[in-house]
This record gives structure tokens, C-alpha cells and sequence, in this order.
């Protein structure tokens, strides 16, 4: 018999109760043992949606970061957040964002905050996920009292438990060495606290614990191979067993290592690695288990479940209870459920699976795997309807669009004039002084802005009437940023939900969910839209709003744009051509959208490209072919303006080092990027690379609701001066300012502009 589990599911609940329930905590208007109730709530209610599954996750939960609770497993925490004294749950969020709970810290007699600990991507996903901190002297303490207290509860519920870790070598290596030692050096002082922890589990009766290395899927040279196959040597007498996972990609070089580590089952990424199934059955001995992730699970297609049993029923009948199925991933990136969408068009819903849709697809699979695809026929006629009206669909194709991409040609990617020619005429249209100050483009979305824009979508306020109010919040943040004395300005995107969703909605092509969220970082959600089809922009989506906004000042106004990367990036892409061909349309509507603004008399253009980074395959050798069409789409977007209009973009919470050479590819006036958490870390590639064109390295945490002093800021960009001329060095927020409030970013922009001009007096 074919054996169901999952590894993973979405914590942020169906209405997001999660977010709701620490964004209450941390205003101090709710207690810590109401969040904690809430988050058993949460946990009871998921196993429950889970129940059907032979093996269900537990340990997969957490309040803010999977990572960081593995830190604290582990017993890892930064210097400066040991010694706390108070509950354990307010050092945690203050490792997560700088504080806790408003008064936590009064109440322990702590100085009101820490530095936050850095964020990234996790692997090429847009999840955030709090980078664990080591030195040489770094020691592990184990801690498993948060994993025995939800083993407990499952138990308790009579869930079929498999707890679920993240595994000792991907901890290292997604972690960062805070001074000049080796993190694998670590490894033989983590080990014990490992199996420590893997006996505490055997103790409470566990027999299979789910052990992610997604570092498998990436090229590791040498010592890392080495590292996996010493770590689970030394594991390898514990009494649980072990099912390793992997996901995202490929094994490649990486399977004959996978095939023979020492653990009773593998998981395989069926989705993006189905031709290693059998060149690693070859390989696998035969007592172990292979579990493969049939169903996506990073995004929200149906699955072609015909198809899928076409190539599983031969593994299923030669393998028989070796087979585990389950998704490929964690459903941590999709939304939980498509029943909630009642105003999704019946069609393109009829095309789409969330989390709890799939798993109801892995019950079709095994049912029809263990009892024969007659068992459930309706289900599978259903699901072919469906692929096939899919398929078949006029919505999806737009020839004309098809035929303007077949037009692109390389003289859309070109600026008129190099760089330096192009930046002498904008310095003597903008007339900016040396460290000019900006933001990146959102100002806090109040609850004003929130009702309003509710209001509207609900038909309660007519179109005059929502235009005002968006046209009074754009008004009151222009007069902020000139009391300020910021130098350039931007409209601080009132009227937008959501930096991508807001194009979205006004591109053909897409669709949109009411419910689809899916967990960012911490309380942070996003509810990416669905691109299901060819791309056009019917008309302008942001000139009026622009235009408006500089008409209020004399000072330069930014047209604030998202790029067709991270649009792509951060939507659920269509699966049935290239993510290339869907960039190249996305390009081309954008670049409209940039020539409208620069014809509307706009002169700087902000063509936010955040996502860039990620959606790097993990694959080193695979990178070029994706930043060739990346950058190419970035250009094709950007360069149709004249040299006097200077063309800014910007990059958060991304290790962008290694690619520094395509970003200047790029051809940006001026980009904007990330840098305080990592203390200017981020600017080290410039000792070597001589990055040609403008520069705004972040000096402001946004995601943390410390406020930066002064003097912190001018020794930031003092750090960043080292490397790149002052004269080509802007002063900005790391991101934009839309979860913060007024009362947090008045004092620290205040500080950022004291400290520009602290900057120039040192000239």
C-alpha cells in the first residue's frame, strides 16, 4: 500500500488569524497566553484539515520563522539576545524584528530593543526567513520544549505525528559566519545536540521524523558532500527514522551522495526532478523508502492527475509500501483554501488547487494507486475536464500580444547614452546635493487608507469620492516628506494593496483571489495574483495618481513602478509556457507604463526589480540563462527613456553579491538595495567590482520598529563611502515604509535627512 504525507502546511490560517493575533501581541493590546491559545488553535484546526494522510507534519508551526525556532532548538541565539530575563517567547520576537510585545521590554528592564537578526530569502522562494548568526565560539544548547509541546497536542488529537526539522548541515549552510571562521567547523558540536534531540523524540514513542536538507538540491563543492555524509553517520543509531527531504530542484551530482546516506527514506522533488526517479532507484538500497512530491506545491494548477498515475502505477506496483507520495514541498507557499473564493470567475477557479485542494489530489492519487483508478473514476473524469477546458481556454491566448513580443529587438534594451553622459544632464535638470535623500515608495498604510480602499471595492464609495481620499493621504505625505527636506519625493502609493496585486489588477491576463495569502515573513502576507494568460496593458495604471502628486510640489516626484521580474516572481505564474515568453509580455506593458509617465513630465522613475535575486535557479551553472532574459526584460522595460530621465530600481533582502555583474547589466541611473541589517555587509562585492552607475545603500530597517539614530546612519554610509564615491551614494530606507506608522517613520526619517546633511557638511 502507497503511503500519503504532507511536509508542510500554511500556519498563517484560512483569514490570516496568525498575522492578526502577533500584530495584536506586539501592540501590547492582547496577552502572550492568547496568542500562544490561538496558535494551538491554529494547530488543532490544520491536523484536522490534514486527517486522511497516513503521516501528518508536526513541528512545522511556528509563530514567526521555521529557522529561527530551529535557533532556538538549538539553543543558537545571537550575543546580544542572550541573558534575557524574561519570557522566552519575547526573546524570540525580538531576535525576529529588534522587540516584542510593546512594554516587554520595560517590564524586564531591557534597553527597548536589539539589532533584529538579518533576513533572506529562503532558497528561490519569496519566504523571508531569519538567517541563523555563528562565530567561532558559537555552542549549541538543545532546547525541544517547543517540539515536545506540539507533539503532545497532536498526540493528544490522535494525529499520526511526523515531526519535522530542518537538518543539521542546510542549518549551517543557510546561516552566516559573523566573524572569519568556518561554519562547517561547527558541525561536530552540533551533531550531539542533534541526536539528543532525535532520542527525546524516540522517548515520546516518534517513529519517523522528516529531516529537510534542501541544500541537496544546490552545488556544494567537496566539504559539504562530506559534511552531509558525516552528519548522518553520526546519526545513524538513533532510534527514530529518518526521512531526509529534499525539494526545490534537481539532485544532479548530488543523488549518488543522496542514495547512500545512511536514512530509512528519501524525499524527491517529483515535480522539478521526475527523470532522476529512476537513476536514483538504481541507486537506492532496497529497504529504504522513496517518497516523491508529486503535487506542486509552490504553485496553485490543478494537477494533471491522469498523467501522474501514467508513470506512478509501474512505481507503485514495483515498489509497494517502499512508495511514499505526498507534495513536492512544504504548501508553506500557497494559499489554504480555493473553497473560500467566491468571486473568482468559475472557470479559472475551476483550473486552480490550494492547500487543502491538494492534498485532496494526493487522496485521488493514492486511492487510485491502492484501489484502482475505478474507485475514483468521478474524480478523475472531473479533473481532466477540468486540464482540458484549461488547455483549451480563448482566455489564455492573445495573439497580438504574441506578435509583439516576436518584435522585441536589442535596441529596445539601450539607453540613448552611456551612463556618465546620461548623469551629467540629469544633474543639471534635478539639481540634487551630494547624498540626495529619498524613500523607496510607500508611506504607512493607515486604517483610514485601508477602510477606504474596502469601502470602494465593496461598492460603498463611488469612484469621486475614493479619489479624494487617495488624493488627501497622497497630499498630507507630500507635505511630510517637504517638512522633511527629503530631496526627491514620491506619492506614497495610497491607492496601492499591494506593490504587485496593483498591477496586476490592471493587466490583462490576470486574476485574483480574495483569500489567496500566503506568509512573507512573519505577520507578513501577500496574495500574489494569477497569471493565467498572455499579457496587455489596457491602459495607464499610475500616471494620474503621479501627476497629481508632483502638481503639489516643486521638488522631484518619482513614478513609482513595480518590474516585470518581480511581477513575475511574485504572481502564480502560468505552467504551460516559459517563465521567459510571460516576462517579455510583462515588459512590454511596463515599458508603456514608463513612457506614459515620462511624457507626463515625470523625470525620475522608480522600476522596483525586489525579487531579481530569487528567482535565481539554485543551480549555479543554470544562472546566466535566467539573468540573460531577466536583465533583458529589466531593459527592455526601463531603456526607451531619454538620457534626462534617470531610471532608479531597487533590491531587498537579497544576497545580490554574486551576481553583481548583471545588476550593473542592468543599466539603472541610481539602485537602491538592502543593507542595515547586514551592517553594509551587503557592499563588501564592491571592494572588487567597480559598480558604475548610482547607489543608495539602505540605512533604516524598515521591517523592525527600532528607529535608527543619526549618528547610526552616518556611520552606515560612512562604511559605504569606503567603497563607492560619495558623489554617486544616495541616503534611503532599506524598504518601503507601508507596514510602519507615522509615529515610527517621522523620527527616523528625520534622523536619515540629519544625517545626509551631516554627510555633506563633511565633504
Amino acid at each position: 500500500m502507497v503511503t500519503t504525507h504532507n511536509l508542510g502546511f500554511p500556519r498563517i490560517g484560512a483569514k490570516r488569524e496568525l498575522k492578526f493575533a502577533l500584530e495584536s501581541y506586539w501592540k501590547g493590546q492582547s496577552s502572550r497566553d492568547e496568542l500562544k491559545a490561538l496558535g494551538a488553535q491554529l494547530r488543532q484546526r490544520h491536523w484536522q484539515e490534514q486527517s486522511g494522510l497516513d503521516r501528518v507534519p508536526v513541528g512545522d508551526f511556528a509563530l514567526y520563522d521555521q529557522v529561527l525556532d530551529m535557533s532556538f532548538t538549538l539553543g543558537n541565539l545571537p550575543e546580544r539576545a542572550r541573558g534575557f530575563h524574561g519570557d522566552p517567547l519575547d526573546n524570540y520576537f525580538r531576535v525576529a524584528r529588534g522587540r516584542s510585545a510593546q512594554g516587554a521590554e520595560e517590564h524586564t528592564g531591557c534597553c527597548g530593543g536589539i539589532a533584529a537578526g538579518e533576513m533572506t530569502k529562503w532558497f528561490d522562494t519569496n519566504y523571508h526567513y531569519i538567517v541563523p548568526e555563528f562565530t567561532a565560539n558559537t555552542e549549541f544548547k538543545l532546547d525541544v520544549s517547543r517540539l515536545l509541546e506540539q507533539l503532545g497536542e497532536a498526540k493528544a488529537q490522535g494525529v499520526k505525528a511526523k515531526p519535522v526539522i530542518i537538518g543539521p548541515v542546510t542549518y549551517l549552510w543557510i546561516g552566516k559566519a559573523k566573524d572569519d571562521s568556518n561554519k562547517l567547523a561547527l558541525l561536530e558540536h552540533l551533531l550531539p545536540v542533534y541526536a539528543e534531540l532525535l532520542e527525546q523524540l524516540a522517548a515520546q514513542g516518534v517513529e519517523w521524523v522528516q529531516i529537510d536538507e534542501p541544500v541537496l538540491v544546490t552545488e556544494l563543492n567537496a566539504d559539504w558532500q562530506h559534511a552531509l555524509n558525516l552528519a548522518y553517520h553520526n546519526l545513524k543509531s538513533s532510534r527514530v527514522k529518518l526521512l531526509l527531504a529534499t525539494y526545490f530542484g534537481t539532485l544532479q551530482d548530488n543523488l549518488h551522495l543522496a542514495s547512500t546516506l545512511p536514512v530509512a527514506g528519501l524525499h524527491l522533488d517529483a515535480i522539478n526532478a521526475r527523470d532522476e526517479i529512476q537513476p536514483l532507484l538504481n541507486l537506492l538500497p532496497s529497504h529504504k523508502v522513496l517518497s516523491l512530491g508529486v503535487i506542486n506545491g509552490r504553485n496553485i494548477w490543478k494537477t494533471d492527475l491522469n498523467a501522474v498515475l501514467d508513470w506512478l502505477e509501474p512505481l507503485a506496483q514495483s515498489m509497494g509500501d517502499r512508495l511514499w507520495i505526498a507534495p513536492s514541498c512544504s504548501l508553506l507557499h500557497v494559499p489554504v483554501d480555493l473553497t473560500s473564493e467566491q468571486k473568482l470567475d468559475a472557470e479559472i477557479k475551476s483550473w486552480l488547487a490550494f492547500a487543502l485542494q491538494k492534498l485532496d489530489e494526493l487522496k485521488v492519487l493514492v486511492t487510485a494507486l491502492n484501489q484502482g483508478r475505478d474507485a475514483v473514476a468521478a474524480e478523475l473524469a472531473a479533473n481532466q475536464a477540468a486540464i482540458a477546458a484549461r488547455r483549451a481556454s480563448p482566455w489564455v491566448t492573445n495573439p497580438a500580444v504574441k506578435r509583439a513580443v516576436a518584435k522585441i529587438n536589442p535596441a529596445m534594451g539601450q539607453r540613448k547614452s552611456a551612463y556618465p553622459v546620461r548623469a551629467r544632464k540629469q544633474a543639471a535638470l534635478l539639481n540634487l546635493p551630494a547624498y540626495p535623500t529619498t524613500t523607496i515608495g510607500s508611506f504607512p498604510q493607515t486604517a483610514e487608507i485601508r477602510q477606504a480602499r474596502s469601502q470602494f471595492k465593496a461598492g460603498e464609495l463611488d469612484t469621486a469620492v475614493y479619489t479624494a481620499a487617495m488624493q488627501a493621504e497622497i497630499a498630507r505625505c507630500v507635505r511630510e516628506q517637504e517638512a522633511l527636506g527629503l530631496d526627491v519625493l514620491v506619492h506614497g502609493e495610497a491607492e496601492r494593496n499591494d506593490m504587485v496585486e496593483y498591477f496586476g489588477e490592471q493587466l490583462d491576463g490576470y486574476a485574483f483571489s480574495q483569500f489567496g495569502w500566503v506568509q512573507s515573513y512573519g505577520s507578513r502576507c501577500v496574495k500574489p495574483p494569477i497569471l493565467f494568460g498572455d499579457i496587455s496593458r489596457p491602459r495607464a495604471m499610475t500616471v494620474e495618481w503621479i501627476k497629481f502628486a508632483q502638481s503639489l510640489t516643486t521638488k522631484p516626484m518619482k513614478g513609482m513602478l513595480t518590474g516585470p521580474v518581480t511581477i513575475l516572481n511574485w504572481s502564480f505564474v502560468r505552467d504551460d509556457q516559459p517563465r521567459s515568453v510571460s516576462c517579455q509580455q510583462l515588459a512590454l506593458a511596463i515599458r508603456e507604463e514608463v513612457l506614459d509617465l515620462e511624457m507626463a513630465g515625470v523625470r525620475v522613475i522608480q522600476i522596483d526589480e525586489a525579487a531579481l535575486r530569487e528567482g535565481l535557479p539554485l543551480r549555479k551553472s543554470q544562472w546566466q540563462h535566467y539573468l540573460d532574459w531577466a536583465v533583458e526584460s529589466f531593459r527592455i522595460t526601463a531603456n526607451g527613456v531619454r538620457d534626462e530621465t534617470q531610471i532608479h530600481t531597487h533590491m531587498c533582502y537579497s544576497e545580490f553579491n554574486d551576481i553583481i555583474a548583471s545588476i550593473a547589466d542592468m543599466d539603472a541611473d541610481v539602485i537602491t538595495i538592502e543593507t542595515s541589517r547586514s551592517d553594509m555587509e551587503l557592499l563588501d562585492v564592491f571592494d572588487d567590482f567597480k559598480y558604475p552607475n548610482e547607489i543608495g545603500p539602505g540605512v533604516y530597517d524598515i521591517h523592525s520598529p527600532n528607529i535608527p539614530t543619526q549618528e547610526h546612519m552616518v556611520q552606515l554610509m560612512k562604511k559605504a563611502a569606503e567603497r563607492i564615491p560619495a558623489e554617486r551614494l544616495w541616503v534611503n530606507p532599506d524598504c518601503g515604509l507601508k507596514t510602519r506608522q507615522w509615529s515610527e517613520v517621522i523620527p527616523a526619517l528625520t534622523n536619515m535627512v540629519a544625517a545626509a546633511e551631516t554627510l555633506r557638511a563633511a565633504l
